[in-house]
């Protein structure tokens, strides 16, 4: 067991190295607008400068077998200042706490506005362990230059949000079926009208227990609405990116997907109906080829798609085993319904933090709705996915994907 101490990070995680050395740049590639002065990475804040303030009164651990997802917060949070005068602030780990904000903040008129995923998990040897947590790093960092939010070292957030997990660590769920959420946000608080650049603005870190996603359990196959009407993202827009204004307008998709009598909405795009995205998730597609060759194929990274940590996992994984063939290209609808038809479809399956992988079972698309037999064929790939990532995300199986953090 190696625990991941601060030079452990500075040996192999700049954000030129670390992409280029683990993913053969698949992960994330560099960006090319500019926003000028903010682009320094030299005035960073250090996490040597954290301070703490401990919440005197502390709340009640849940039972894990009682929680959902994202509804329960620990006792602490991180918060870092910028301004475009005075750069950042000193890192500071105080009370969780309502935000105080100015009515015309810039993140609450013009999305400038950011967030990451991540989880910790108790590990069966009771050390907490990340997932990744770099890959996470690596996006919230393109997020923020696409949103001309002020760039800041990933090494030194990793850093502070160590501190703040062991400073919370006994929230971290005493449960292989749990995990501590953690969710970086970075908003503009700029307190004036206009579409510019944000001269203010707040990097703050919540944390809290998590249970399963979705309400129908840990495994549980979901249902699918296609409806090529709706769209999630488009190429040159911020689909690649985690803002939240690419959240928020899907929700009354997911409404009309509900009062269809589905779960989820897989996102089409384009006039050859290309498929993205399930949910909030990306998509898997396990099937035979006309060529009878077993493939596991995905949407390649092309910008309409984030590219998620679980996915890239779970390609990395299956290269590994070199079991079947891997295959990232754009994959379009009627492929899908095609090989639904000749029964080449073996298993189709979501993955994210949130969920790591979910079975999808049935497709709702013009009309008609298809049986996936994904629960059918075991899911024997889902299922090994599933066991492979929390074996490394439990500690079950050393890897140094999963950095012990205390």
């Amino acid at each position: 067991m190696q625990v991941y101490t601060a030079s452990t990070y500075s040996t192999f995680t700049s954000h030129e190295s670390y992409t280029a050395a683990a993913l053969n740049g698949r992960f994330l590639q560099p960006l090319s607008l500019s926003c000028g002065s903010l682009r320094f990475v030299s005035s960073s804040f250090k996490a040597a400068d954290l301070t703490i303030e401990r919440n005197p009164v502390v709340k009640p651990k849940p039972d894990p077998s009682t929680l959902v997802f994202g509804k329960q917060f620990s006792d602490h949070m991180l918060n870092i200042s910028w301004s475009a005068a005075g750069g950042w602030e000193a890192p500071q780990i105080k009370p969780f706490q309502n935000l105080s904000l100015h009515p015309a903040s810039s993140a609450l008129h013009y999305s400038i506005e950011l967030f990451e995923g991540m989880k910790a998990f108790r590990g069966v040897d009771n050390h907490i362990r990340l997932f990744r947590p770099m890959l996470n790093m690596e996006r919230m960092y393109r997020s923020t230059e696409r949103s001309c939010l002020p760039l800041f070292d990933k090494v030194e957030l990793i850093k502070c949000i160590n501190k703040l997990i062991e400073v919370d660590q006994e929230w971290v769920p005493y449960s292989t079926d749990a995990s501590l959420y953690i969710r970086p946000t970075f908003i503009g608080t700029e307190p004036s009208l206009g579409v510019s650049r944000t001269g203010h603005s707040l990097l703050f870190v919540i944390i809290g227990p998590v249970g399963p996603y979705f309400a129908t359990g840990g495994f549980s196959p979901v249902s699918l609405l296609a409806d090529p009407r709706y769209v999630r993202a488009w190429r040159g827009g911020v689909g690649e990116y985690k803002m939240g204004g690419n959240y928020g307008p899907t929700i009354a998709v997911q409404s009309e997907a509900a009062k269809q009598g589905c779960q989820q909405v897989l996102w089409l795009y384009g006039e050859n109906e290309e498929i993205t995205e399930v949910g909030t998730m990306n998509l898997f597609i396990y099937w035979t080829t006309e060529k009878g060759e077993k493939e596991l194929v995905t949407p390649p990274l092309d910008g309409v798609i984030l590219p998620g940590v679980t996915r890239q996992s779970l390609l990395d994984l299956a290269r590994e085993w070199g079991d079947f063939k891997v295959t990232e290209r754009r994959v379009l609808m009627k492929e899908l319904i095609d090989a639904l038809e000749d029964g080449r479809i073996l298993e189709v399956f979501g993955s994210g933090t949130a969920c790591v992988v979910c079975p999808v079972g049935s497709l709702l698309y013009r009309g008609q709705t298809y049986q996936i037999p994904t629960m059918k064929n075991g899911p024997d790939l889902a299922k090994r996915f599933h066991k492979e990532l929390t074996d490394i995300q439990y500690g079950r199986t050393p890897k140094d994907w999963a950095p012990v953090i205390v």
